[in-house]
């Protein structure tokens, strides 16, 4: 029976032409600049998103990273979601590397950080305090996708203060979809856009940071310094092109997948269901249920995220048959 996994879209497979461009890719090394795939990947996404550069790293998490110690020097600070992955989730390495703060604040139901509470963050200059040179949105947030006018309004509120301005954009590309804007109508509002190519692109491995020229350059330095520099990478950036020419437009299935599933569990009494906007739902069982819910689906080959609100995620190896089966084996858990 194939196994059906909901825990995350990080968990895909590269298609047997995803292989076949890897197994055919020029390369060299890239530390020299000298690797031709590598570089076309990242002058491909540059120019999807609007911007100067872009540099090819091996995470989401080093993306991220080396953004925040391009933008931020020591004793400088960030402002970001509670929740935020580059706050919460990615081990503290801006502070660990480069001595930057992090202030969080609490995002708002629909996965934005309200304008006052950003604005209030902001330390006035005082040599009490660290300098704020940095706002961090993320985009999508939980499945959430943040609204074309807001990213305006913080665009012109860091323009205001004299801010720069950080997309995480781990799943940028669900959010267009979503919106059906070209992803560069997103990324215009921003400085520096990291997009991650392993999630719902398919990718095997990798993410790109995109910004200035200047900037890039500096964030290339991080990523030395932070071991990410790669010698023959375009076998890996080929998965990166590949995925960038041929899963975005799909994205909109999983959408739809994500969706069916949400509709089919609201039927379920003993959950309560988020509805879906791209690949992201959240269901919470009734009490002390989850850890039941979860060992009978993994019996039924179908795996679910940990915790008692369950996150379920669709992606391209995630079919509207298995979305189905999953409904079915939920309905037969809880009726028995």
């Amino acid at each position: 029976m194939k196994q059906v996994d909901l825990r995350s879209d990080t968990v895909t497979r590269p298609s047997s032409a995803m292989l076949k461009a890897m197994a055919e890719a020029e390369v060299g090394d890239d530390v020299y600049g000298e690797d031709p795939t590598v570089n076309r990947l990242q002058e491909t996404a540059a120019e999807i998103m609007g911007k100067e550069a872009a540099l090819f790293v091996p995470s989401g998490t080093m993306s991220n990273l080396t953004a925040l110690l391009a933008h931020c020097g020591r004793g400088d600070e960030y402002i970001a979601g509670q929740q935020a992955h580059i706050y919460r989730w990615e081990g503290g390495g801006g502070a660990i590397f480069g001595g930057v703060q992090p202030q969080p604040i609490e995002f708002e139901a629909d996965g934005t950080l309200d304008l006052n509470r950003i604005e209030n963050a902001i330390k006035p200059p005082d040599y009490h305090h660290p300098v704020t040179r940095l706002i961090c949105l993320e985009n999508t947030h939980g499945g959430k996708v943040l609204p074309m006018e807001y990213l305006s309004q913080v665009r012109q509120l860091a323009d205001r203060r004299k801010l720069a301005l950080h997309l995480d954009g781990a799943r940028v590309f669900n959010a267009a979809v979503h919106l059906g804007v070209p992803v560069g109508e997103i990324a215009v509002n921003f400085d520096s856009v990291s997009v991650c190519l392993s999630k719902g692109l398919g990718a095997p491995v990798g993410s790109v940071l995109c910004g200035s020229g200047e900037l890039i350059e500096k964030a290339r330095r991080w990523r030395k310094v932070a071991g990410g520099g790669m010698r023959q990478a375009g076998i890996l950036a080929a998965a990166g092109i590949y995925a960038l020419r041929n899963n975005v437009e799909r994205l909109a299935e999983d959408h739809a997948n994500a969706e069916r599933l949400a509709w089919g569990l609201r039927e379920i009494q003993e959950l309560a269901v988020t509805p879906a906007q791209t690949n992201i739902l959240f269901v919470t069982p009734s009490k002390g249920g989850a850890d039941s819910l979860r060992h009978a689906l993994a019996q039924e080959g179908i795996l679910i995220g940990g915790g008692e609100t369950i996150r379920l995620v669709t992606h391209l190896d995630v079919t509207a048959a298995d979305v189905d089966r999953t409904v079915a084996a939920i309905k037969k858990h809880f009726a028995g």
